[in-house]
């Protein structure tokens, strides 16, 4: 009865997310995979924009979780679209490598977590190719991702990447050995879970310790009791509807602040 309860729970608040929250815009939206190649080899991003809002729309990047990119990204890449931001979600893994199990996701994503040299380069590619999509303000850019994708947006931040912001959901923060947060250009949103196993509170002030040390404006929120993964609709045992609902409001308010700042 519980399981059923919570799936319900969930179908509602994607509703409220999806629908509700659009505003009337879903229907001049254009959404797509996007293909584009980094070192000769084929990748295939995911690009969604509000055709009615104007030529020159702030950027959102989206980077997907350590199972690839999946409806999970396209989704959420037309719900800012729905927002008026255009929006790209990258592909770090590579055209057709979408991982179907939890090895297979472990696999992919820790071969780019020990090659930082490749993944900082298929995000810079990814950066890239988005600022080439049409509609699009390229000056204008704030870098997002789940799970995996937060620590890949925090390596954006590390590595100097001239964009104006970068948000982590439920991301891990460990810091590689040699990288700080020194060159970092943009603020950070850091939309976190209490109770994550993966990247544990004491992480949390860790990251923050960090951030102060290097002089970077951020902010955190931490939502009581929500585990790993907390955004994910699919994952039932995982997702928390509120922290859901609390953290996609923040993330609004951000880059409406941001995007309003530049």
């Amino acid at each position: 009865m519980r399981r059923a309860w919570l799936i319900l729970l969930a179908a509602v608040v994607a509703t409220m997310l999806t629908v509700g929250w659009a505003q009337g815009a879903r229907a001049d939206l254009t959404a797509g995979a996007v293909s584009y190649t980094i070192d000769g080899q084929p990748y295939e991003g995911y690009f969604a924009i509000n055709q009615r809002l104007g030529d020159a729309q702030p950027l959102v990047i989206l980077v997907h979780d350590w199972n690839g990119l999946d409806s999970y990204e396209r989704r959420r890449a037309e719900m800012l679209a729905e927002r008026g931001y255009a929006a790209f979600a990258v592909d770090l893994y590579g055209q057709g490598v979408r991982p179907q199990n939890v090895e297979e996701s472990r696999a992919e994503s820790g071969k780019l977590y020990a090659d930082r040299a490749a993944l900082r380069a298929r995000l810079l590619a990814g950066l890239a190719q988005a600022q080439q999509q049409p509609g699009v303000d390229g000056d204008r850019v704030v870098a997002m991702g789940y799970c995996f994708g937060g620590a890949a947006v925090l390596e954006m931040a590390r590595a100097g990447v001239e964009v104006d912001g970068f948000v982590s959901f439920h991301g891990s923060f460990a810091t590689p050995e040699g990288q700080d947060y020194t060159q970092t250009q943009g603020s950070l949103l850091v939309l976190h879970g209490s109770d994550d196993p993966v990247a544990p509170m004491t992480d949390v002030a860790q990251l923050a310790a960090e951030l102060d040390g290097a002089g970077v404006t951020f902010d955190m929120e931490i939502y009581g009791g929500a585990d790993h993964a907390f955004t994910v609709w699919s994952d039932q045992t995982r997702y928390n509807a509120e922290a859901d609902r609390k953290s996609w409001r923040s993330l609004l308010i951000y880059l409406e602040e941001t995007f309003s700042a530049t």
